[in-house]
C-alpha cells in the first residue's frame, strides 16, 4: 500500500522487526515520506498516513508506546514480541518511566505472559489505568492488579480473550430488542404461548440440523429439543455438560467422551472444516487449533464464558471483593461466547449446531426475551447463509493464510506450524455484528410470523373441516406441505397416499384457505 511513500510504524513495524507472523489487526499506521495526514477505511479496517514529524523512530519502546496510542491493544502481536526484549532493556524503561500509562501496560503484560516478575517494585500510588480502552472496545469486568495497578478488563483472560470494536457493530439497543421480544410474546394469550415455546424449540432443532444439511433421526431431534429446553435453567458451559449434549446430537458411534484431543489414536483429533472437490482432492475452509493446544484453550474458554455471564471476578490480592463492574451487554456475550466455541472446535463433530445452542444458552441465562422461549434464530440464519458464512470468514480466511498442514492419503490433516496464538484472541467484531443483526430479524420478522402462524393455524383447520373431515395427521401434513410449497399442494404430493381420495376442488379450495393465512402471516411479520 503506496510503500514508496510510506515507512511501516507501530504493530507493522514491531512485527518486521522481530520477525513474527500474527493475524491482522484492526488498525495499521505508517509513516509518509511526505505529505499530511488522511485515513483509508476498507471492510471495517483503517489504515492510517501520517505526516514525517510524528514518526516514533527505531526506538523499540518509542514503537510500542505508539502502537498502544494509535493501534489499540494488539494482544497476539504483544504476547509474541514482549518475550523477545532483553529482561534488562525492558527493565531499565521501566524504571525510567514506572508512572506511564503505557509502560504499566507492558509491565503487566510482559509479567503475565512470561509469568517472570520483574526487579520492579510495586506501585504503591496513583490511579488505576484500563488494560482495554472503553471508547473502543466492549470490555469486561473489572479484575484490579494491584501490582501496576490496572483495570484488567478484557472479556476474557490475558490468554484468551476475543476482542469486539464498538465502531464496527452499527447502532444498535439491547433494551428496546429485549422490550420488543417481550412485548411480541404478551400479545398472545397463555395457551398459545405454551403451545409456541414447543413449537418453536422443534423449529429451532430443525433448521439448526438443516444449516449442517442434516437430518437427525426422531430420537436424537427429541434429545435435542430437550436439552434446547434446558438452556433456561441449567448451566451447560462447562465439561461434563458440553460432552453429555455432543453425545446426545450425534451419531453414538462418532460421540466423544471428552474434548478431541482425548480421542483414540484412530480418531481424528485433528479437525477441519472443508469441501471435497473430487477424488482424494479437499479444499479446507478452516482448520482447528492443534490437539495438543486444546486443553488449554478450552479451559481458558471456559472461564472467560463464565466472566462475562456471571460478571465474575476475582478477589483483589488483600482478599476483599472489588466494585461491580458494566454487565457485557447480553448479545454481545451471547455472539463471542458461542462463536468462540465454534472456531475452537472442541469435539470430532457437532461444533456447529453447539455453538448455536450457546447461542440460546447465553440468552436465556441473561433473561433475554421471556422465560422459556426460544428465538428460531437458525431459520434466519438458514435464510442468510452467504452473510453467515462471510461473518465465518472474518476470521477462518485471514487463519488459513497463515496455517500450514499436510493432507495424508486418507485426507487426515497434519498442521505443521505453530498455531496456538492465532486463536486467543478473535476478533469477532463483524460476528458480533451479524449475530445482533440475525436477532434483530427473529424478533422483527420471525418470531411473530410464527407465532401468528400458530393462532392461524387452529382457523385453518376449522375451515377445512368445513370443507372435508379428514384424519388429524393428514390435515397437518396438507397443511404443512402447502405452506412449505407458497400456498399450494404440488403434483408430486398430490399423488400422496394420504390425499388420494380428496377431490380436486376440495383441494384447491383447503390451498386457497391456507394461502389467504399465510398471506394475513407474512403482513404481520412484516409490520
Amino acid at each position: 500500500m503506496e510503500t514508496h511513500e510510506s515507512n511501516l510504524a507501530g504493530y507493522q513495524w514491531l512485527a518486521e522487526r522481530f520477525g513474527v507472523a500474527a493475524m491482522p489487526h484492526w488498525k495499521e499506521t505508517r509513516i509518509l515520506v511526505r505529505g499530511a495526514r488522511r485515513l483509508v477505511e476498507t471492510d471495517g479496517r483503517q489504515l492510517e498516513y501520517l505526516p514525517a514529524t510524528q514518526a516514533p523512530g527505531d526506538d523499540v519502546f518509542n514503537q510500542l508506546e505508539f502502537a498502544l496510542r494509535k493501534e489499540g491493544l494488539h494482544m497476539e502481536l504483544l504476547r509474541k514480541v514482549l518475550i523477545q526484549i532483553p529482561v534488562q532493556d525492558l527493565t531499565e524503561y521501566l524504571c525510567g518511566r514506572p508512572t506511564g500509562r503505557y509502560a504499566r501496560v507492558l509491565w503487566f503484560l510482559y509479567e503475565t505472559f512470561t509469568g517472570q516478575r520483574l526487579d520492579v517494585p510495586d506501585l504503591k500510588m496513583g490511579n488505576y489505568v484500563d488494560l482495554l480502552d472503553s471508547g473502543i472496545y466492549i470490555t469486561g469486568p473489572v479484575r484490579k492488579i494491584r501490582r501496576q495497578r490496572i483495570n484488567m478488563n478484557l472479556l476474557g483472560t490475558v490468554n484468551f480473550s476475543p476482542m469486539v470494536r464498538i465502531a464496527g457493530l452499527g447502532k444498535w439497543n439491547e433494551l428496546e430488542m429485549r422490550k420488543r421480544c417481550e412485548d411480541i410474546v404478551g400479545d398472545y394469550p397463555a395457551e398459545i404461548f405454551e403451545r409456541a415455546v414447543r413449537y418453536l424449540y422443534a423449529k429451532e432443532s430443525k433448521s439448526s440440523h438443516e444449516i449442517e444439511r442434516e437430518i437427525p433421526d426422531q430420537k436424537r431431534a427429541e434429545k435435542f429439543i430437550a436439552l434446547l429446553e434446558q438452556a433456561w435453567h441449567r448451566d451447560f458451559l462447562n465439561k461434563p455438560a458440553l460432552v453429555e449434549l455432543q453425545q446426545a446430537i450425534v451419531e453414538p458411534r462418532y460421540a466423544n467422551r471428552g474434548w478431541r484431543n482425548e480421542l483414540t489414536e484412530s480418531g481424528d483429533r485433528q479437525v477441519y472444516v472443508g469441501e471435497t472437490l473430487g477424488p482424494g482432492v479437499e479444499r479446507v475452509h478452516y482448520a482447528a487449533p492443534k490437539p495438543e493446544d486444546l486443553d488449554e484453550m478450552m479451559e481458558e474458554y471456559l472461564l472467560m464464558a463464565w466472566r462475562m455471564i456471571e460478571d465474575g471476578f476475582d478477589l483483589l490480592d488483600d482478599g476483599s471483593v472489588p466494585p461491580p463492574s458494566v454487565a457485557v451487554p447480553t448479545l454481545v456475550a451471547a455472539a463471542v461466547i458461542a462463536f468462540a466455541f465454534n472456531f475452537l472446535h472442541p469435539f470430532s463433530d457437532g461444533n456447529g449446531r453447539i455453538h448455536r445452542f450457546i447461542l440460546h444458552h447465553v440468552l436465556a441465562r441473561r433473561g433475554f426475551g421471556p422465560e422459556g422461549i426460544i428465538l428460531p434464530v437458525s431459520a434466519v440464519i438458514l435464510n442468510r447463509p452467504r452473510e453467515y458464512d462471510q461473518a465465518l470468514e472474518s476470521f477462518s480466511k485471514p487463519l488459513m493464510e497463515r496455517v500450514e498442514y499436510t493432507m495424508d492419503e486418507r485426507l487426515r490433516m497434519t498442521v505443521t506450524n505453530d498455531t496456538v496464538d492465532f486463536y486467543r484472541y478473535i476478533d469477532c467484531t463483524e460476528l458480533t455484528r451479524i449475530t445482533i443483526d440475525f436477532i434483530r430479524e427473529t424478533i422483527e420478522t420471525e418470531l411473530p410470523s410464527e407465532l401468528r402462524y400458530l393462532t392461524m393455524y387452529d382457523e385453518i383447520r376449522a375451515k377445512m373441516r368445513d370443507i372435508v373431515e379428514m384424519p388429524d395427521r393428514h390435515a397437518d401434513l396438507f397443511v404443512r406441505l402447502v405452506s412449505q410449497n407458497g400456498g399450494t399442494l404440488s403434483k408430486k404430493k398430490r399423488k400422496l397416499s394420504e390425499f388420494e381420495l380428496l377431490t380436486d376442488t376440495e383441494v384447491e379450495e383447503m390451498e386457497k384457505v391456507i394461502r389467504e393465512a399465510l398471506e394475513i402471516v407474512q403482513t404481520v411479520g412484516g409490520a
